[in-house]
């Protein structure tokens, strides 16, 4: 399973870019609001003004009408609110009576008010306000009071105004009070307010598609972050897994270049990527199947290749499409394992097969034919006996004898391999190993003029079974000694490597083919003439018991190296 990003939201870059975008249109919205504040303060100022100037002008026709009415002797009612009724701001001016009947008015005129309105209105004693519905009309109606409390008359002249007066309040206190009705036009203030709240709306939904788009980038910016974090995990996921990889893995490109491969690869082939830019896979495995490139099912075939010390080395090549998402090819991948370790077990396994198989033959016909080995040894020393001495009897008895016992050796050594004695280790220092060793084999290295050294710590602990790794330290020795011509050099060295015990019986002799180090192992493979073939197969048998392995280097002409490496006293 490929690890998910769990990324938490961090301030970045474009949170920033949003707050300050934000902040800017909270500011634009500030100056606007501003702006409308000081439109509607202008609007009042004008509204003020207008209505001064009407008070102003109802005056000037209040001074008009009196010195017509003084003049003509006509009520200046009518005519005040005629003149007063022609400002735009004013819509229309009613004054009624109590009783409902019109003192004056002009105008475009509502509906008549009815006695029981007029009554509450008059009861009320202040100013009544409301809003004609379906029409931009403001109206105020409160009592009207038109005439002053009388004065005393200044003479001359003012006694008859004075009388005037009088008689005209008491004209009014007959028919009662009087009730004054104004509308006022509010067009230009509906007009102001629905603008402004047609530039609120606008400044709303910019603001609300300003914040969603935000929130939406914000969004986008989270999930885009979060899908290149998961990518680069994938990423970096993918990398590590194709690099632990024990195989080789090589893709290869539509074109047939190789565009990637992994460090298990590069080890096994001894090429980096760069040195692979332009080769062939024909260049690098042989032999390779001639429809390779399009093959499209999973395929594993056995093939070689060759690394930078000229050496084959036999690997097992699989290989499958690499398709794109519409399932079209795009490549191939090439997953190679390397098959000597294989390869070697395979020989191991093939070789304990037969060792087997063979060990049961042998440990059944040695014992069939020892008891008659020995039956000839007992004529052959009876007929030698009766031929007497110096007879060719004699002769020909001794030879038989040598024979019988020559032949008895080898079954006694086959023997030994069909039914190995289990090691019973005990703990000893190498001193004593090498010293009995060098003992029996002083009189071999004499008679082969051959020098002999040793290379070792007297006080290493060695821990194994002291006289089967004798056994196999004499079969070593003795093989040396044999391909070893006379003045040669064989060196036995002994050291510690970690913790395991490296023991090496070196010579300076012909040295072996590949083909004799193959079989080198093998039961009855030896190459001197009067080889059993069986010491090697032995020692090699007594190592695998005491958990330990043998490696072999040679090269013909120039010597052979054998190696015992077995588990440290402490293991």
């Amino acid at each position: 399973m490929i690890p998910s990003s769990n990324q938490s939201f961090k301030f970045s870059k474009p949170a920033l870019a949003i707050i300050l975008a934000s902040s800017l249109l909270a500011a634009i919205l500030a100056v606007t609001t501003v702006r409308n504040m000081n439109r509607e303060q202008r609007l009042l100022e004008n509204s003020l003004l207008q209505q001064g100037l009407t008070l102003i002008r109802s005056f000037e026709a209040g001074a008009r009408t009196s010195m017509r009415h003084f003049m003509s002797g006509t009520d200046p009612l009518d005519t005040l609110v005629e003149e007063t009724a022609k400002e735009e701001s004013v819509a229309y001016i009613r004054i009624v009576w109590e009783n409902g009947d019109i003192a004056a008015e002009s105008g475009d005129l509502p509906p008549a008010m009815k006695k029981d309105e007029i009554q509450s209105i008059l009861a009320a004693g202040t100013t009544i306000t409301k809003t004609l519905p379906g029409k931009n009309i403001f109206q105020l109606a409160r009592i009207f009071e038109p005439l002053p409390p009388l004065l005393p008359p200044p003479p001359p002249m003012g006694g008859r105004m004075h009388m005037h007066m009088k008689k005209m309040q008491e004209d009014h206190r007959k028919k009662g009070r009087q009730l004054i009705v104004v509308g006022l036009g509010t067009k230009d203030f509906d007009a102001a307010r629905q603008e402004d709240r047609n530039r609120a709306l606008f400044m709303g939904a910019l603001l609300f598609l300003l914040g969603t788009a935000g929130l939406y980038s914000l969004f986008l910016y989270q999930s885009n972050r979060v899908s290149r974090s998961t990518l680069a995990n994938m990423r970096l996921y993918t990398d590590n897994v194709i690099e632990s990889m024990p195989a080789g893995l090589i893709t290869i490109n539509g074109e047939g270049d190789i565009v990637s491969c992994n460090t298990s690869a590069e080890q096994l082939l001894s090429r980096t990527l760069r040195d692979m830019e332009g080769v062939s896979l024909e260049d690098l495995f042989h032999p390779l199947p001639p429809n390779l490139q399009q093959e499209q099912i999973l395929l594993e075939i056995d093939v070689f290749c060759r690394n930078s010390s000229g050496e084959e080395i036999p690997i097992k090549l699989s290989t499958s499409p690499l398709l794109q998402h519409d399932g079209s090819k795009n490549g191939m991948v090439i997953i190679m394992r390397d098959m000597r370790e294989i390869r070697k077990i395979e020989i191991q396994l093939e070789l304990s097969r037969r060792l087997a198989s063979l060990g049961k033959m042998a440990a059944g016909v040695a014992h069939e034919i020892r008891n008659p080995l020995g039956t000839l040894r007992g004529f052959a020393q009876y007929f030698g006996n009766e031929a007497g001495e110096g007879t060719d009897g004699e002769k020909y008895a001794k030879l038989m004898i040598s024979e019988v016992d020559r032949l008895n050796q080898t079954i006694s050594s086959l023997l030994q391999f069909a039914r190995a004695r289990e090691p019973q280790p005990v703990q000893m220092k190498s001193r004593d190993l090498f010293e009995k060793l060098s003992s029996l084999m002083e009189a071999d290295f004499a008679a082969g003029h051959i020098s002999f050294h040793q290379q070792f710590d007297p006080e290493m602990p060695l821990f194994a079974d002291p006289d089967l790794l004798l056994q196999v330290l004499l079969n070593l020795l003795k093989n040396s000694i044999s391909v070893t011509d006379s003045g040669g050099r064989i060196t036995l060295t002994a050291l510690r490597q970690g913790d395991e015990i490296v023991i090496e019986v070196s010579d300076t002799g012909r040295g072996m083919t590949d083909e004799e180090q193959e079989k080198l192992f093998d039961p009855f493979f030896s190459t001197r003439k009067d080889g059993t073939g069986l010491g090697l197969a032995v020692s090699h048998q007594i190592v695998e018991q005491h958990h330990g392995r043998i490696e072999v280097a040679s090269r013909l002409g120039v010597g052979t190296s054998m190696r015992i490496i077995l588990p440290g006293a402490d293991r």
